[in-house]
């Protein structure tokens, strides 16, 4: 187990996003310990607006000591305009190792749910099987874009391994909870040579499947075929989902013309 670089503290918690397949999230740690070596746009955005200085303070996770009350403050007065919560999409709420935050994690999501607000949930870590006894309108889901566990450790060093990422979700879907997957960033194969087809397969017992190209990454563009492998991607995962009665959503600059 590893414990978090420290703790800071913030104004707010809760807010409205921008990013298309969400409502309103809550981001209670600055940095990932995952340190994902694909281009990462919330470590891009952080370091360009000044709130972090290099990969390396990125890779320090420090807790947000007051983010129970902070929900404490702001549920009351937004409850009525929240149809869910994500967790999170600057950072990762059960980060791989850290009890703290996977506890501070846990009790926002209690928090919420308490309140009647449906909570989303994606991360590369481990998913505690105690949510199974949480909201069942919550939604748990990881992200995986290979199944080479290699790759992995090059690309998601700080991450969980995939197969207990795997079980974890699967143990969720088992005790009847909703379940997603998140294949994005989906590389181009002169980056990993893999088959999409067996991916799809190891995460069937899904609800919804969310995929989306990789971006920000010269080694995508340099790839001359990009435009026309993503567009293939998308049109299968469409296709597989549709065979498999799974919810579908591709990201929006996924397929191109």
């Amino acid at each position: 187990m590893k414990s978090i670089k420290g703790y800071i503290e913030r104004k707010t918690m809760l807010y409205k996003t921008g990013v298309e397949y969400g409502d309103y999230t809550m981001n209670h740690i600055q940095g990932c310990a995952h340190g994902c070596k694909y281009p990462c746009y919330a470590f891009i955005m952080k370091k360009r607006f000044g709130q972090i200085k290099s990969y390396e303070e990125w890779i320090e996770p420090y807790l947000v000591s007051n983010t129970i009350e902070l929900l404490d403050a702001e549920i009351p007065r937004l409850k009525n305009k929240i149809a869910s919560v994500h967790l999170c999409f600057s950072t990762d709420p059960f980060m791989y190792q850290y009890p703290e935050i996977a506890k501070m994690s846990t009790s926002a999501i209690k928090k919420l749910n308490s309140a009647g607000i449906k909570c989303t949930v994606l991360t590369k870590g481990i998913l505690p099987v105690e949510l199974s006894t949480f909201s069942r309108d919550n939604e748990y889901g990881i992200t995986l874009i290979t199944l080479s566990e290699d790759f992995r450790k090059r690309i998601e060093p700080g991450s969980a391994p995939l197969d207990q990422r795997l079980a974890a979700l699967k143990e969720l879907h088992d005790a009847g909870c909703k379940t997603w997957v998140s294949i994005e960033p989906y590389p181009t194969p002169n980056i990993l040579e893999q088959r999409l087809d067996e991916l799809l397969e190891e995460v069937s017992f899904v609800d919804r499947i969310v995929f989306g190209r990789m971006n920000y990454s010269t080694e995508v563009t340099a790839y001359k075929r990009h435009k026309q492998f993503f567009n293939e991607c998308a049109a299968a995962v469409e296709q597989f989902c549709f065979d498999h009665g799974i919810s579908c959503h591709i990201k929006e600059g996924t397929i191109r013309e």
